[in-house]
């Protein structure tokens, strides 16, 4: 119940600081509150939105992974190679090899994790490691554009002319981003593997007593992350056209502050799908906020490390704590 409270509490300060954000914006700029801005953001955010779906199941099972955006360069390589030798295959084969990639580099997380008992933070920073380096070794930093064309060509599913002449569109990778947000939510929401990915996050030595096992839990969530990043990494290439080894490289402090400022706590046990949806909106909107009034991209790097540290040290209080009560 607790839990319900401060998620729904969490929800609703992000939708007043989101609505309060916009509005200044749209006085302080007149390209914000557009039709075109407001379909670019979900392009550009739907890659994000997608790994934040995997983040947050990591998080609620009280692990966390840094890796994961590294992982990703790491499976559009492979992907591209494997469907060039393939003969260009389709979306199915894609689908198929990008998820399987993804799951097993999560694996590799979840059996460190698991049988050797390193906490998850020293993995993850190694894997991450190893996975860049991995990759600029074989590939010397050398970027793949011949691509299969049903890869690279652009899917408008909807598109509009606005009458300044510009064009709204919403491309495929927000409906895929769609589909990761449904299939999260039922997950930790309406399953009973969810159910004990929160309880082994709360509290694991309880979880334990009642027969949650907990390498089942650690294979589950960082195999689910797999399974979005290696849809990320394919949306990435569709949305870029390109398969750039360092593209993805720094975007998981992005998506980390989005998750933990939607209410997922560091230390397990609590995170919503809503929240992450609205945490990515956040720090897309603060993004495209600050493109818009002409600031230093810089500052954006400025306000995400800001954000974290102000989110983390939000996840550690209650709400009692928060209204002056002891916890």
């Amino acid at each position: 119940m607790r839990r319900l409270i401060h998620a729904n509490a969490t929800e609703a300060w992000l939708i007043l600081v989101i609505f309060a954000l916009g509005l200044f914006l749209s006085l302080t700029t007149d390209q914000f509150f557009t039709l075109v801005n407001f379909t670019d953001l979900l392009n550009t955010s739907a890659v994000n939105l997608i790994f934040a779906m995997g983040l947050v199941v990591v998080l609620i099972a009280g692990a966390i992974d840094i890796s994961f955006a590294v992982a990703a360069s790491v499976v559009q390589y492979v992907a591209a190679l494997a469907l060039m030798a393939l003969g260009g295959g389709n979306w199915v084969l894609g689908f198929l090899i990008a998820g399987t990639c993804g799951i097993l580099l999560g694996a590799v997380n979840a059996a460190l994790i698991h049988h050797f008992r390193i906490i998850s933070i020293v993995v993850t920073i190694a894997t991450f490691n190893v996975f860049f380096g991995l990759l600029m070794f074989f590939t010397r930093g050398v970027s793949i554009y011949n691509l299969p064309d049903w890869w690279s060509d652009r899917i408008i599913l909807w598109e509009y002319e606005t009458a300044s002449g510009a064009w709204a569109e919403i491309t495929l990778p927000v409906l895929v981003m769609v589909f990761a947000v449904i299939a999260t939510w039922l997950l930790i929401s309406h399953s009973s593997t969810g159910r004990q990915l929160y309880a082994y996050g709360d509290n694991p030595e309880a979880a334990r007593r009642i027969g949650i096992s907990p390498g089942a839990v650690q294979y589950i969530a960082f195999g689910w992350l797999g399974l979005m990043l290696g849809i990320a990494g394919l949306m990435q290439v569709n949305y870029a056209q390109e398969v750039v080894p360092n593209a993805l490289f720094g975007r998981e402090l992005d998506v980390l502050a989005a998750v933990v400022l939607g209410g997922a706590r560091l230390g397990g046990g609590r995170g919503t799908v809503l929240g992450c949806v609205l945490g990515v909106l956040l720090i897309a909107i603060t993004e495209n906020g600050l493109n818009l009034l002409g600031v230093s991209p810089y500052a954006f790097k400025m306000v995400v490390g800001g954000i974290i540290l102000a989110a983390i040290t939000l996840s550690n209080l209650s709400l009692e704590s928060l209204a002056g009560r002891r916890p």
